[in-house]
């Protein structure tokens, strides 16, 4: 269990990795027991780009280095760079003066930029590439005089960055429930955007639903929900079909890894479930399943993953079957202050992108 204090830094009572083994008994079922491994699942490229941003910061700099709100939404990534010499701030005011500062991958305002810069904070921005797409679509349509409509959920980190670009021009639309209540200044002159984390299918839905209320309304130049949640999602969709239960590994506030859930509920599965540790696993979730799923979000280690299967192991579900639905090989470069070491060289890890990461701890 997590607890989390608010103030000048979040504290994450969480342990590294809970090693509670065989917990789980092997318990009979009408059928051969078996897991169906969804790929891809876990780290996508902007998380392993920001999470190792942080990690070359504190190497760099040294501790502390300062990070607004979580680098990404989980919370073992969290408490572990903690114990590295991270300090998760809410807000750029608590940093002390001249401190390095991170930004997270899920983005930031143009305010929270101009915060940093007045407290002389040496900044580094680790927003993921594809949601500065979506910041920029919002200043040039913003520039072209159009409003803009923003599918996404309110009060999500990456939400707020987003409107933050074009304030006065954007209304957040939480989903098809909002659409009928909505007015717009121009019809003709409107386009939707979208937080990148989103389900594909219910955002396409939110999207139909706009349109026939405002026919005119544009499409943005390419989607913006990222490839990593698109692909989680096809995977669980196929391993769902399959399973009696799905199991998704992930924290509570990560919205990618929440919609896994709904999209396993949604394609076939009886049960599914998300947990942050392996540990939470609960004996009667497994009475009487005989095919199991497992995915994970993409801010979710892969070590977290193993230590799930190493569990249903233990509880009888030896046989392992990965499920592919695409390959993976993007990757970013870090932000620009990391390219380099303290010498000016070029830094071998000056590119972040999916890995398994299984040592990652």
């Amino acid at each position: 269990m997590s607890t989390i204090t608010n103030g000048a830094a979040a504290s994450f009572d969480v342990p590294r990795i809970p090693a509670l083994r065989n917990r789980l008994r092997d318990n009979p079922v009408s059928a051969p027991k078996r897991v169906l491994l969804a790929a891809p699942r876990g780290y996508c490229a902007g998380v392993d780009r920001a999470v190792i941003a942080v990690e070359k910061a504190l190497e760099r700099f040294g501790s502390p280095v300062y990070v607004r709100k979580q680098i990404v939404h989980n919370i073992h990534v969290v408490s572990t760079l903690e114990k590295k010499g991270a300090i998760f701030v809410d807000e750029v005011d608590q940093v002390p003066e001249g401190s390095h500062i991170v930004f997270s991958a899920h983005g930031v305002a143009p305010t929270v930029v101009a915060g940093a810069a007045a407290r002389n904070l040496e900044a580094i921005d680790a927003t993921c590439p594809l949601v500065t797409k979506v910041h920029r679509e919002a200043l040039r349509y913003s520039r072209d005089d159009f409003d803009i409509l923003l599918i996404g959920h309110a009060g999500h980190e990456e939400v707020e960055g987003t409107m933050g670009q074009a304030p006065e021009r954007t209304t957040l639309v939480n989903g098809p429930g909002d659409v009928a209540g909505l007015t717009v200044r121009d019809p003709d002159n409107l386009v939707w955007l979208s937080q990148t984390t989103l389900s594909v299918d219910e955002t396409m839905e939110t999207v139909r639903m706009l349109r026939e209320r405002f026919p005119n309304l544009q499409n943005p130049p390419s989607d913006d929900i990222c490839y990593a949640t698109q692909n989680r999602q096809v995977a669980i969709k196929k391993v769902a079909s399959e399973a009696d239960l799905v199991i998704v590994v992930g924290s509570a506030n990560s919205s990618n890894t929440v919609r896994l859930v709904d999209v396993a509920l949604e394609n076939g599965a009886k049960a599914a479930y998300r947990v942050d540790y392996a540990s939470e696993i609960q004996q009667e979730w497994l009475d009487g399943m005989a095919t199991v799923g497992v995915t994970s979000g993409a801010s979710v280690p892969e070590v977290l993953v193993q230590e799930v299967l190493d569990d249903l192991a233990d509880a009888g579900y030896a046989d392992v079957k990965q499920v592919v639905t695409a390959e993976e090989d993007l990757m970013f470069s870090l932000p620009k202050e990391l390219r380099t070491d303290a010498n000016g060289e070029a830094d071998s890890r000056g590119l972040g992108g999916r890995t398994k990461r299984l040592d990652w701890q």
